[in-house]
C-alpha cells in the first residue's frame, strides 16, 4: 500500500525535539528524511536521556524517541565545500525543515532567498520559539521558556502550586505537530514553493483555544484549577480506593447515573446541587461527598461499572500501566527494533497517534548513526570515493 509523502524528500536540519518530532511524523507518512547534521557533532538529542552509555555513544535515549526511518548524513555547513555539497542536495528535496534561531541559517548562506533560488518549489519550513519577527525574535527558546511565557505554566496546578511546568515537553512536540501539518498542506498546492513560520508560542496558545476565549469573550482570566474540571461538576478526579478516578459526568442524566450507582441518589435533593451551575459553585462539597463512597472500592473497578452505565471514567495511571495496556499495546503505536547499532540491543519507541485504513504507519529502519548515510546519498549526488574521501579528510564533511 503506498503512503501519503510516499516520493517526498525532506531535509531534517534540526535539532532536539520540535523539529525532530515534526520530520518523525513526516517519515512514518512515507517521506525520505534525510537527516543532515554538522559534521562531528550531530544533533544535540544525541547526548540526552536517561542512559549515560548511550549518551558517549550517541545513540542518547532522547535522540532514539524521534528519529526512526530517518537517514543521517554530515556536513559542514561553513565549509565552502560543504556549503556546495548542501545546495545540491537541496536541489533534489521537496521540503527542508529547521529549528535555528532566526538569522542563523541566512548566516551560514543557506537561508530560503538562497534556497528557492537552488529550487523554487522548496517548501522551507523555520520552526522557532517567538516567529521569524516581533520584540521577541531573537530571545532563546527552550520547552519550558516557551510553556511559562504563553501562559501554560500559570493554569497547570492548583492555587497552592501553580505556576506549574507540564510534565512533558508540551511546547516542543506542539510545535513539532503544528509544523509537520503546515508542510503537509503545503505539499498540496499548486505551484509548490513556500516559507513556512512556526512560533512554538502561538502553536501552543492556538491549543488554548477554550481559556483565550473565555478570557477574551467572557471577561473571565484563566486560572490553575488543579484536577477539577471548573466547565461542569462532579467534573474531575476523586480519590478511590487504590488511586484516582476520573469523572466527567457533564450532563444531567449523566449525574443521575452517577449518584444512583453510587447509591446517594439522595444528593439529588439538595438544593446546593439541584442544577448544573449550583454543582459547580459547591463542587468541593459535592466531591467528599462522593468520595466518602468511592473511597470503599479501587478506582479501575469504579471506571468499569460507570463506564458501562453511561458515565465517562477512568482511572489515573503512570506511563508504565498505560503503555501495557492493550489498548495501547496492540495498536501498533509502538515500533520494537532489534540489535539497534550503536545501543548494542533492542529499543522500543512509538509510532504516531494515527491509523491509515486500520494500520499504524510505521518505518522499517532504526534510528540511525551519525554519518550512517553519507556515502548513500552524497555518491547518489555523483560524488566518487575518491571525493568523498577528500571532502572527509578536508573537514567538509
Amino acid at each position: 500500500m503506498s503512503t501519503p509523502l510516499e516520493g517526498i524528500r525532506v531535509l531534517d536540519l534540526t535539532n532536539v525535539l520540535a523539529g525532530p518530532f515534526c520530520c518523525h511524523h513526516l517519515a512514518h507518512l512515507g517521506a525520505e528524511v534525510i537527516k543532515v547534521e554538522a559534521a562531528g557533532r550531530g544533533d544535540l538529542a544525541r547526548k540526552l536521556g536517561a542512559d549515560p552509555d548511550l549518551n558517549d555513544k550517541g545513540m542518547g535515549v532522547s535522540f532514539l524517541a524521534q528519529n526512526a526511518g530517518k537517514k543521517s548524513v554530515t556536513v559542514n555547513l561553513k565549509h565552502p565545500k560543504g556549503k556546495e555539497l548542501f545546495l545540491r542536495l537541496v536541489k533534489t528535496a521537496d521540503v527542508l525543515v529547521e529549528n535555528f534561531r532566526p538569522g542563523v541559517m541566512d548566516r551560514l548562506g543557506a537561508g530560503y532567498d538562497t534556497l528557492k533560488t537552488q529550487n523554487p518549489r522548496l517548501i522551507y519550513c523555520a520552526i522557532s520559539g517567538f516567529g521569524q519577527d516581533g520584540p521577541w525574535v531573537h530571545r532563546p527558546a527552550y520547552d519550558q521558556i516557551i510553556q511559562g511565557a504563553s501562559g501554560v505554566m500559570s493554569i497547570t496546578g492548583d492555587k497552592d502550586s501553580a505556576p506549574l511546568r507540564v510534565g512533558y515537553p508540551v511546547a516542543d512536540t506542539v510545535g513539532g505537530i503544528t509544523a509537520a501539518f503546515a508542510i503537509s498542506a503545503a505539499l498540496n498546492a499548486s505551484p509548490r514553493g513556500s516559507f513556512i513560520d512556526v512560533s512554538m508560542l502561538e502553536s501552543v496558545l492556538a491549543t488554548m483555544g477554550w481559556v483565550v476565549s473565555n478570557y477574551l469573550n467572557a471577561g473571565v482570566e484563566p486560572a490553575a484549577n488543579g484536577n477539577e474540571n471548573v466547565t461542569s461538576a462532579p467534573s474531575g478526579a476523586f480519590e478511590a480506593g487504590h488511586g484516582l478516578l476520573n469523572i466527567a459526568a457533564n450532563k444531567d442524566e449523566q449525574w443521575v447515573l452517577l449518584t444512583d450507582h453510587l447509591g446517594l441518589s439522595e444528593l439529588r435533593e439538595r438544593p446546593d446541587y439541584a442544577t448544573r451551575e449550583d454543582r459547580k459553585r459547591n463542587r468541593l462539597a459535592l466531591k467528599a461527598d462522593l468520595e466518602t463512597v468511592l473511597k470503599t472500592r479501587p478506582a479501575r473497578d469504579w471506571a468499569k461499572e460507570l463506564n458501562r452505565i453511561g458515565v465517562p471514567s477512568g482511572a489515573v495511571l503512570t506511563v508504565p500501566e498505560v503503555l501495557e495496556m492493550p489498548q495501547v499495546a496492540d495498536r501498533g503505536f509502538l515500533g520494537t527494533y532489534k540489535n539497534v547499532p550503536g545501543v548494542g540491543r533492542d529499543i522500543t519507541v512509538t509510532r504516531t497517534g494515527v491509523k491509515l485504513d486500520g494500520k499504524a504507519p510505521e518505518v522499517d529502519a532504526p534510528p540511525p548513526l551519525l554519518g550512517e548515510h553519507n556515502h548513500e546519498i552524497w555518491c547518489d549526488l555523483g560524488v566518487s570515493e575518491a571525493e568523498l574521501k577528500a571532502l572527509r579528510e578536508d573537514g567538509a564533511l
